[in-house]
């Protein structure tokens, strides 16, 4: 069975972090691109980071460039969202997704094909 399953969310104090983890399974995970993807209240989906199949390629969306850092271990099945000095702004919904595209243009929404159930960040004081 295809999953995806995230972790680490929660609250924290604006400028402090948190540590995001999605673990694959069901597929070969080494294969695929990936991405967060959150979504606050009331908002839609806000493509966040991309990693490629070997973490060799990182690409971030601007509201997050210099705070969050993607990353993953293909020996884990896992991928990683680190995410320091946040922000109120910064609470939402997060989702980690598959890639599943031929050439990867990873703010492209349309082109993830597994989703996992999502993790809350709140930034609260």
């Amino acid at each position: 069975q295809v999953q995806l399953v995230e972790s680490g969310g929660g609250l924290a104090q604006p400028g402090g972090s948190l540590r995001l983890s999605c673990t694959a399974s069901g597929f070969t995970f080494s294969s695929y691109a990936m991405s967060w993807v959150r979504q606050a209240p009331g908002k839609g989906l806000e493509w966040v980071s991309g990693i490629y199949s070997d973490g060799s390629d990182l690409y971030y969306a601007d509201s997050v460039k210099g705070r969050f850092t993607i990353s993953r271990d293909n020996a884990k099945n896992t991928v990683y969202l680190q995410m320091n000095s946040l922000k109120p702004e910064d609470t939402a919904l997060y989702y980690c997704a598959r890639y599943s595209g031929s050439y990867y243009s990873p703010s492209d929404l349309r082109k993830y094909d597994v989703w996992g159930q999502g993790t809350q960040v709140t930034v609260s004081s």
